[in-house]
């Protein structure tokens, strides 16, 4: 992308919409012009349940970043997530006539990995290609110019509900902004917060919002697996919200100020006051107890992120560990407890590389906001085609191969 380049990003999340507005200082730095936050309505768990709240928190998060960048906003990526998200992996075949591989036999493999079957209410968010083989033998990053008889490409394929997609983009467009790409809240995330070592020797990234937990696994460069677990932070202020009859506003901020995911390491002597439902006088409780209460719900998130990495069938070739980054990060001894439960590293992140207005986004609640934001810088490095439905198809460039090889969205 060319310096000096404006580019807008849109992340919405359950709790809070974020549009930040960009200059493209370098390919590796961006400074924020404007940045708009605003509370969610009308959406739950990633996805759209009332389009003129969702449309009207959206509307007034771009209004803000306009204000402070003194720009308009025509056009933006925007975040996906929602339990409607799900993956599939795909080989293709192809024969080579002339015995050496050309430009031509790579875009036909390329095309046929792209066509599965999947139901009409369905539709596909992203194509990542891994490695090729050769007759066989794995690990080709370019076969171009290579003799050969067959080429294969497998790829990793993200779907998403075709009418919860809409919903969101309908929302958007109310606001008179065009879609330019949805992308999945962990991709997002994985563009500013994985290293290449990571990612070479095998990381798993986990984003746990408001309403749902993002999950994507990375192994030799390439991604293996991705899903979102219907789960987050938010279900942790409900259970705090019932456990001490607090009202869910007040409960999050007891989350947020006394809040530990590790009741070991609090003090039994600690305690904090609110005024609970039916009483005029702020009531005394156990930080301890408030504490327990997080540990059951947060330790069976981090049991279903288990399950989830076993059920890739990968959860061996993981020696880098997870990167936590969402909201429910900042919760103080997540990392320790995950690390426990899960046997593996666990280091928090949150979005670096900026610069400007960057007071309100040096935290990992806003690491998918900033992420679009590089997103936006390699996929725009590529020609984008128009397909028959008015979607958009990325070719890469060189920029976006050395983050995830191929990327035909």
């Amino acid at each position: 992308m060319e310096k000096d380049a404006i580019i807008t990003a849109i992340d919405v999340g359950t709790t809070k919409i974020c549009t930040l507005t960009a200059q493209v200082e370098d390919e590796n730095n961006v400074r924020i012009l404007g940045v708009g936050i605003e509370p969610t309505q009308g959406i739950r768990k990633g996805m759209v349940i009332d389009i003129p709240l969702a449309a009207n928190s959206i509307a007034l998060s771009i209004k803000k970043a306009e204000r402070a960048s003194g720009m308009q906003i025509d056009n933006a990526i925007v975040s996906i997530a929602g339990s409607h998200i799900s993956s599939i992996n795909n080989k293709a075949t192809v024969g080579i006539v002339g015995k050496v591989i050309s430009k031509e036999d790579v875009t036909r493999v390329l095309e046929s990995v792209k066509a599965i079957s999947i139901p009409n209410d369905r539709m596909i968010l992203h194509t990542v290609q891994r490695t090729f083989s050769v007759d066989g033998i794995e690990g080709i990053r370019n076969p171009k110019g290579m003799y050969a008889n067959r080429l294969d490409v497998e790829a990793h394929i993200i779907t998403g509900d075709e009418l919860s997609i809409e919903n969101l983009r309908q929302c958007i467009m109310t606001a008179e902004v065009d879609v330019s790409q949805f992308v999945l809240n962990s991709l997002a995330d994985a563009s500013v917060l994985l290293t290449d070592i990571e990612k070479q020797m095998g990381v798993i990234i986990c984003d746990i919002g408001g309403g749902t937990t993002d999950l994507a696994l990375f192994i030799n460069n390439d991604i293996w697996h991705t899903n979102v677990i219907a789960v987050g932070g938010n279900h942790i202020t409900t259970d705090i919200a019932q456990a001490f009859h607090l009202p869910f506003a007040q409960a999050e901020e007891v989350k947020r100020m006394h809040g530990s995911a590790l009741p070991q390491y609090v003090d039994s002597d600690e305690y904090f006051y609110c005024r609970t439902f039916g009483k005029d006088e702020a009531a005394k409780f156990s930080r301890k107890e408030l504490a327990n209460v997080i540990n059951m719900r947060t330790e069976e998130l981090f049991q279903l992120i288990m399950q989830e990495i076993k059920r890739s069938g990968y959860d061996n070739l993981l020696p880098a560990g997870m990167v936590l980054t969402g909201g429910t990060a900042l919760l103080p001894g997540i990392d320790k407890l995950g690390s426990d439960v899960l046997g593996m590293p666990v280091r928090i992140a949150k979005p670096e590389k900026m610069t400007g207005m960057i007071d309100q986004l040096n935290s990992p609640a806003y690491s998918t906001a900033v992420g679009l934001l590089y997103w936006s810088m390699l996929v725009q490095e590529s020609s984008p085609e128009e397909t028959a439905k008015g979607k958009t198809i990325v070719t890469t460039g060189e920029k976006i191969k050395r983050f995830l090889r191929m990327l035909l969205p």
